[in-house]
């Protein structure tokens, strides 16, 4: 966490001493107090958990961190950029088979952490236009999955299954589109954004709304504080194989504007 809020903090610092040209940088990171549930259901020995079975979710809430940045800059063929960090975690019960070896019946605990990074070059169709923004781009979502099956023993039955780990990395394009509107005269915004991708049957997507204030202290280093809501939605149906993951909760956090 303090690794990458130096990070952003670095390239915020040099975006604005060093070039004059950047209209505005602004970062922030909070906590996602999300709500699991759903499961997945392959028969393919693929995904994640290189699964032939099933998973499902213990629904368990967990509270995650994000972190995000943006740079907008004045030249208009150029897009700018937005990228964003954020943690999700599971735990659940699998059945079947994981990695090519059998559970023999029964169910072990898994647990699921995923790393998701947004790389997100956008345009403004409206800039603060009438204090209205709409931001048109492509998300390229890089999700890294590292999941683990638990050892279980079975006295009773005389059936052990090893434990299983593995990791996983998929890249999605997502079409992202932003709305933000701010209240004249008064450090108060509105804002949604959705990243979404669909064929009609399988469907991804991610969707926040939030408000947020603005503390007008400085000119150049302007405090703020947001409070929201997120939902993501993986839904996956070609019959034998299906997903159907939702992760869902409120989020707070602290940003800067320069």
């Amino acid at each position: 966490m303090k690794k990458l809020l130096s990070t952003l903090a670095c390239g915020a610092v040099l975006a604005t001493t060093a070039s004059a040209d950047f209209a505005r940088v602004e970062m922030g990171a909070g906590a996602w107090m999300q709500s699991p549930k759903g499961y997945i259901k392959l028969s393919d020995g693929s995904g994640a958990l290189n699964l032939n079975g099933k998973y499902v979710s213990d629904e368990i809430g967990a509270t995650d961190m994000y972190v995000w940045a943006l740079v907008k800059q004045p030249l208009p063929i150029i897009p700018n950029l937005r990228l964003e960090y954020v943690t999700v975690t599971d735990e659940g019960q699998t059945t079947g088979s994981v990695g090519g070896i059998s559970l023999n019946g029964i169910s072990a605990h898994t647990t699921i952490d995923t790393k998701q990074f947004d790389i997100v070059p956008y345009y403004n169709i409206l800039d603060n236009t009438f204090w209205t923004t709409i931001d048109l781009g492509l998300d390229v979502k890089v999700i890294q999955t590292d999941s683990n099956v638990a050892t279980v023993s079975s006295p009773i039955s005389g059936v052990s299954f090893p434990g299983y780990s593995s990791s996983d990395t998929t890249v999605v394009p997502l079409l992202y589109v932003r709305t933000r509107v701010e209240v004249p005269f008064t450090g108060i915004g509105f804002e949604a954004d959705a990243k979404a991708i669909t064929d009609g049957t399988n469907t991804m997507y991610d969707v926040r709304g939030k408000v947020d204030y603005t503390f007008d202290i400085t000119p150049i280093i302007q405090p703020a504080l947001e409070l929201g809501y997120r939902v993501q939605q993986i839904t996956v149906d070609d019959g034998a194989n299906q997903v159907n993951l939702n992760y869902a909760g409120a989020y707070a956090g602290l940003m800067l504007r320069f």
